[in-house]
């Protein structure tokens, strides 16, 4: 790795704001701790991007993946095609390293699923020498904390590394860093189908009959679902896609009984704008569960609030509130929970933070990204400077930093961790030059087949690509 020289803040007059916050982290880039590594939770996108960065500045690190190979998650939904194109999915410092191996990028405006994002870029970026040395796989992250200080001590605790322990293969490890770049992400902590959003033992107890995320309806997991009653838990897009998906295997399969559940108030709510939506591929998506609902081939239940299910027998009775009355939706095979998902802080409880207590975002983050207000294309830039934490040296990036809100998408998160290695190594001015170009469309995703379904909900922001 090449030697970093660091450049001096100078001003005549008073420092600014972040001129001072640059030299309050002085311990993270130099000084005693300048021998230690910057810790990457996550071999995702976002966390392999970071790692990128961090060789072309110079820097020593050290990438955690719980998961047995790299993109563990995005495995979980491979079936899935990506709204945006290649040009947007693939991180410009990973790209250069790539393309000094010989690495021949897919086309920039090819549509690729979670499978081929994998194989074609995550896996080829893993493999090459300067990060397959640092790469810890199969080692979960099970606690954080500084060293010789816990939450409570004040006294010069920027100065101290973090400790990260760590479950590497069944072994308790443990590892010094002098910065910490949470990149672990929300895709495996989904949101509970009870309207209350805690999970209960009930919910635990019926895993084998939940799915929570999109399952392949038309590939691997026909046979789950062919000629069985099920229930899909959710009003946004990921669901409405589902239920397409589910529609289409109903098509063969003449048994297959869909109930769709929401909590929302009027039902034409998830149809969106329709035709006059000015994204047109949002509102085909409207208009396409709009003539399902009216073929009469879903049974639509809103609004409904689920406060319990009950096993009986093989099949579960889903219980709730509607309008004030409890209703039972009984016999149920099968149930697909499309609620969206939170993020996972067990393992920071030693430090400091700031999280907005209603997003569960980065504090900052918050107002910048309210689901009410902005969609996946309008979030403004942001970087180091919004992502920082109350404990130094720590950042949470990608779709953790943005809770549960659901706009997130991998060039925000490409951008966020250009930023702050930026800021890491010292170069203030890179760190707050923050730039993003997205389309100012709210897209997060497409279906080939059919061209323009849109998708626009937290992790899943996709639909299904069938054949």
């Amino acid at each position: 790795m090449k030697k970093i020289e660091f450049k001096q803040v100078e001003s005549c007059c008073s420092p600014t704001l972040a001129e001072k916050q640059l030299s309050l982290q002085e311990p993270v880039h130099r000084g005693e701790l300048s021998h230690l590594p910057v810790a990457i939770i996550g071999a995702g996108p976002i966390g392999l991007a970071a790692a990128a960065h961090l060789i072309e500045a110079g820097q020593s690190f050290i990438i955690f993946e719980a998961g047995s190979k790299v993109g563990e998650n995005i495995s979980k939904w491979g079936h899935v095609c990506l709204f945006s194109p290649w040009q947007y999915n693939v991180d410009k410092a990973a790209g250069r390293l790539l393309a000094k191996a010989g690495w021949l990028a897919p086309s920039s405006d090819g549509l690729p699923t979670g499978h081929e994002l994998r194989d074609q870029y995550l896996r080829p970026l893993a493999e090459l020498s300067e990060i397959k040395s640092y790469l810890h796989l199969n080692t979960r992250v099970v606690g954080i904390s500084r060293k010789n200080a816990d939450k409570m001590k004040t006294a010069d605790r920027e100065k101290q590394p973090f400790l990260i322990y760590v479950e590497e293969v069944g072994k308790a490890k443990r590892y010094e860093t002098r910065a910490v770049i949470d990149a672990s992400g929300t895709w495996g902590n989904a949101n509970p189908v009870l309207s209350s959003g805690v999970l209960t033992s009930g919910e635990k107890a019926l895993h084998k009959q939940i799915f929570y995320g999109i399952p392949d309806v038309l590939g691997e997991d026909r046979d789950r679902y062919a000629d069985k009653h099920i229930a899909i838990v959710g009003g946004g897009h990921s669901a409405s896609n589902t239920l397409l998906d589910l529609a289409k295997l109903q098509e063969t399969n003449s048994h297959t009984k869909l109930t769709w559940i929401m909590r929302r108030d009027q039902l034409k709510e998830a149809y969106g704008g329709e035709a006059n939506d000015q994204l047109e591929a949002r509102g085909k998506l409207g208009s396409r569960m709009h003539q399902l609902v009216d073929a009469g081939k879903v049974n639509v239940i809103t609004p409904f609030h689920i406060q319990e299910l009950q096993q009986k027998g093989d099949q579960v009775t889903i219980i709730g509130e509607q309008r004030g009355v409890i209703q039972e939706i009984a016999q149920v095979d099968e149930i697909i929970v499309n609620t969206g998902s939170r993020p996972d802080f067990t393992f920071l409880r030693e430090l400091r933070l700031s999280i907005d207590q209603i997003t569960e975002s980065v504090e900052t983050l918050a107002p910048l990204i309210d689901p009410n207000v902005h969609s996946c294309g309008t979030v403004r830039p942001h970087g180091e400077k919004e992502l920082r934490q109350m404990e130094q040296g720590l950042y949470i990036v990608g779709m953790k930093s943005y809770g549960r809100a659901p706009t997130f998408l991998m060039a925000t998160g490409y951008e966020q961790v250009r930023s702050v290695v930026a800021f890491l190594v010292g170069d203030l001015e890179a760190a707050l030059k923050v730039e993003l170009d997205l389309p100012e469309t709210g897209v997060c995703s497409v279906n080939r087949q059919q061209v323009k379904v849109v998708a626009e909900e937290k992790g899943d922001c996709s639909t299904s690509c069938t054949n």
